[in-house]
């Protein structure tokens, strides 16, 4: 059924289409209860379009898109690849199955999305805005990818936020391995962090009330800053060749060879300092009430 809407919007509803770009060029589009059978490029090169409570079946349905909202729909595995090279997308209330979604594009606002094979997603965004997001599965979600806020993230991906500049993350549980490789302006709050390997060669890494699990977490960062964050008894070996400012409340197991800046906990498990520190060397190590450790 097709009909036309008041603001000059083209409805198409309780219809399915499929094969080769059934919708090329569509513009001021709404699609409601439309399916999306095998195929590809179902939805390209357009603007102006809504989809609410629909179903991509087939391969890259939204590519070139210039304006879009998509309200309670289902991306089904095949439906790939989708949301590549788009722009201005305010996404709601959808659930994906789909790896590889979301490429190239900004200006993305996402909220009430779970995503079940996050496999390389959100590589080389700029401008996401995301609230209550699950990732599930798959690896290096949100890779290269810049100027992000994101309040509320669920995600047991591996190697999430892998070189990505710019962002701020508030309330997540994040489950993984080589979270936060070499990022730059970073900053999370109120969060659960398990994972080995944690923001290695990072820069301006800034952690607030988090939780921290996982063995040799934060080494080789520059300018990191904790404040007020715990840590569980698995971190050892933390803190290696990194400048930091931190303030660790509870203990922590074991800090080896810092750089430089000053570390202050209310226990210590043991400090290796050791030759093979670098320069300078001068990293201050002290428990809350105020005597210098030194001792491995």
């Amino acid at each position: 059924m097709t009909i036309y809407l008041s603001n000059n919007m083209k409805l198409i509803k309780d219809t399915e289409f499929g094969g080769e770009r059934p919708l090329f060029e569509s513009h001021d589009l709404r699609l409601e209860n439309v399916i999306i059978r095998a195929g590809e490029s179902a939805i390209k090169e357009c603007g102006n379009i809504e989809a609410f409570e629909c179903r991509f079946e087939g391969n890259y349905p939204f590519w070139h898109v210039h304006g879009f909202k998509i309200d309670r729909c289902y991306f089904d595995v095949g439906g790939r690849s989708a949301l590549w090279y788009c722009d201005h997308l305010k996404m709601t209330d959808t659930v994906i199955d789909a790896p590889k979604m979301f490429r190239e594009m900004h200006d993305i606002q996402i909220e009430n999305v779970t995503m079940n094979d996050a496999d390389e997603v959100f590589w080389r965004c700029d401008g996401i805005r995301a609230k209550n997001l699950e990732l599930h599965g798959g690896t290096y979600p949100f890779m290269f990818s810049n100027d992000m806020y994101i309040d509320g993230l669920e995600s047991d991906s591996k190697y999430v936020f892998q070189y990505v500049k710019n962002v701020e993350l508030r309330h997540a549980k994040i489950t993984t391995k080589d979270a936060f490789w070499e990022v730059e302006n970073v900053t999370i709050y109120d969060s659960e962090l398990n994972g080995e390997y944690l923001g290695w060669h990072s820069k301006n890494l800034r952690l607030v009330n988090c939780h921290i699990t996982g063995e040799q977490p934060l080494c080789y960062a520059h300018d990191l800053v904790l404040e007020n964050c715990t840590f569980g008894p698995d971190c050892d070996r933390a803190f290696e060749y990194s400048t930091l400012q931190a303030d660790i409340r509870g203990a922590i197991t074991n800090i080896k060879n810092p750089m430089s800046g000053r570390i202050v906990a209310d226990e210590f498990g043991s400090v290796t300092i050791d030759e093979n520190i670098k320069a300078p060397a001068d990293c201050e190590i002290r428990l809350r009430d105020e005597r210098t450790c030194f001792s491995d």
